[in-house]
């Protein structure tokens, strides 16, 4: 096999993007063998932009069923990730998820297992991870060279999304079709370059919106307290209704403090571990010395492409994924500890009551109404 024949399961926003991709040859170990959608819209804009042999079924067990396909991407609503997903293990296909890797951990750690029993590749679409601004971070905070973490603050509020991107889907913005708001719609892949970089918190306190600056069920602003197991802490604040938003993200070590904004890494490097200093220090208001540089960022940045060659790669020749599939669980973790706090008025432990959570999101699923949409897909470029 020189070339993967690949199955795309959703045909909107992002699955759409990958299709063309793969079509135009952005991918070149990849094939475009079929698409399944269940909306009529969606199938016609495959008549009319993919290539003529192209598959197309309505349904993704139908497209999973049909063994046409050697591996699929999906990019359907949430809820779907995980059924789909196991669905495929058990046709033997590899399976590339969107993120979320689901709603609720209980069902992805279910999915996990099934991908852990099965002999197929299973990755998670976290085209952040190709940003070579976050691999330096992962590298620089991991080494540990430069002391424990202390402090973590990420203000990640340039999501900003008028109405009409809610109206778009009849599932956006509802409990019952999309499961949450910013956190598990924007902010999947921050939470996992969090995880990544900084390792997982022990316990959250959680502060939460829904519906604060549009006509939505779920959340849209949202202000996270994080403890860590060594005693650091931080701030997660997120929103999809400022503007201008803000994309910051502040790591402070003991040897000093990275800042990642405006496409740039700056290092404020300490000439001693700060602890020490402290408490050696002769003068009661002397301050460590502190260099400041910028920190050389080189290499490509693929995103998604990126994540697409390197699952190609992997199943052809055995080079490494940007992301397995299971690591999508601890990102979700963080989500549905958010989630739980703010629902529970309370600091929530991880890893969670994974019951209580489902619980308490079936309450509000129960409550949840469906709304009429407006058949409208957007072009995704440059919102990630």
């Amino acid at each position: 096999m020189n070339k993967l024949r690949m199955g795309i399961i959703g045909i909107g926003n992002m699955g759409s993007t990958h299709a063309k991709n793969i079509a135009d040859g952005k991918i070149p170990e990849m094939r475009l063998t079929a698409i399944a959608d269940l909306k009529e819209s969606r199938r016609g804009w495959a008549v009319q932009n993919l290539p003529s042999d192209v598959n197309i079924f309505t349904t993704g067990e139908e497209l999973i069923k049909s063994h046409i396909c050697d591996a699929v991407v999906i990019a359907t609503p949430h809820y779907q990730h995980p059924t789909l997903a196991m669905q495929a293990f058990g046709e033997k296909l590899h399976v590339l998820s969107e993120k979320p890797s689901g709603v609720y951990t209980k069902q992805v750690r279910e999915m996990n297992e099934a991908a852990d029993h099965s002999d197929v590749t299973f990755a998670v679409m976290f085209n952040q991870r190709t940003n070579p601004l976050y691999q330096r971070m992962h590298e620089m905070v991991s080494s540990k060279r430069y002391g424990e973490i202390m402090r973590v603050n990420w203000i990640i509020t340039d999501w900003f999304r008028t109405q009409i991107y809610y109206d778009s889907g009849e599932w956006r913005g509802t409990w019952d079709g999309e499961g949450g708001g910013v956190l598990l719609n924007q902010c999947p892949h921050q939470l996992d370059l969090i995880q990544w970089i900084c390792g997982m918190p022990s316990s959250v306190r959680s502060f939460m919106k829904n519906g604060k600056w549009h006509d939505i069920e779920v959340e849209d602003d949202v202000t996270t307290y994080l403890e860590y197991p060594n005693g650091a802490s931080g701030v997660f604040i997120t929103s999809t209704g400022d503007a201008p938003g803000t994309n910051r993200f502040e790591v402070t070590m003991e040897g000093g403090k990275l800042v990642c904004e405006d496409d740039k890494l700056t290092f404020y490097e300490t000439a001693e571990n700060v602890r020490k200093f402290c408490q050696t220090a002769a003068d009661g208001f002397e301050k460590p010395k502190v260099s400041k540089r910028e920190i050389e960022i080189t290499g490509d940045n693929p995103q998604h492409i990126g994540v697409m060659k390197a699952f190609a790669g992997h199943i052809l020749h055995g080079t490494p994924l940007v992301a397995k599939g299971q690591e999508g669980i601890h990102g979700l973790m963080l989500s549905n500890a958010m989630h739980l706090s703010a629902w529970m008025d309370q600091t929530v432990k991880l890893p969670i009551d994974e019951d209580l959570f489902l619980s308490e999101l079936d309450k509000r699923r129960k409550t949840s109404v469906k709304k009429k949409a407006k058949e409208i897909t957007f072009n995704t470029e440059g919102s990630y």
